[in-house]
């Protein structure tokens, strides 16, 4: 019994050991689009992967923003101005990663653009309060990863739908969980 206690703790840290050795080659070829980058997790990230080499696609909401960024950045970190509430500001977006990338694809898209405000007990909230986080949280995400869908194929990418521990565990009222959850199931179907 220990023998095979034995064993299969021997083979799962071998796998381990395998998985975390392996390297994404030629990163200075692969481009990667993010959104919300003004500041938090997107910021830091697309810093991050500009320091590795990659070429980060950096979408921001207020040109301020994008400018802080691109003075911490190198010239290879490129931005654009997107609102992922708005079709327009969309698609304006799409069509620039799409001159951008040419026929190399997107090797990553991450959708990490959101909002946690309005947050209260629901009965002091109204739809309005709801669907200003959903829009942003669901429905603008979606609407990206659909419009960058066919240039992540093209290069055999990944997408990358941040969410939180909310989206599985609900500890606060308005629509932030409610989002979580929704992006949770997004993404389960999306990889499908």
């Amino acid at each position: 019994m220990w023998l095979y206690l034995l064993s299969l703790v021997g083979l799962w840290y071998l796998l381990r050991l395998y998985r975390e050795r392996q390297v994404v080659s030629h990163l200075h070829d692969k481009y990667v689009f993010i959104t919300g980058c003004d500041s938090g997790f997107g910021n830091l990230l697309a810093r991050q992967l500009d320091m590795r080499g990659m070429r980060v696609l950096a979408a921001c909401l207020t040109e301020e923003g994008a400018e802080q960024l691109r003075k911490k950045t190198s010239d290879r970190l490129e931005t654009v101005i997107l609102d992922v509430t708005k079709t327009e500001s969309i698609a304006a977006a799409t069509q620039w990663v799409k001159e951008c990338v040419g026929n190399e694809g997107l090797w990553g898209l991450v959708n990490n653009a959101g909002i946690f405000i309005p947050i209260a007990p629901n009965e002091w909230l109204d739809k309005k309060d709801f669907t200003k986080v959903l829009n942003v949280n669901l429905t603008g995400m979606i609407e990206v990863t659909l419009g960058m869908l066919p240039l992540v194929r093209k290069a055999k990418g990944r997408v990358i739908n941040v969410s939180s521990v909310m989206g599985r565990v609900c500890l606060l009222s308005g629509g932030y969980c409610i989002s979580k959850y929704a992006v949770e199931a997004f993404s389960d179907s999306l990889r499908y």
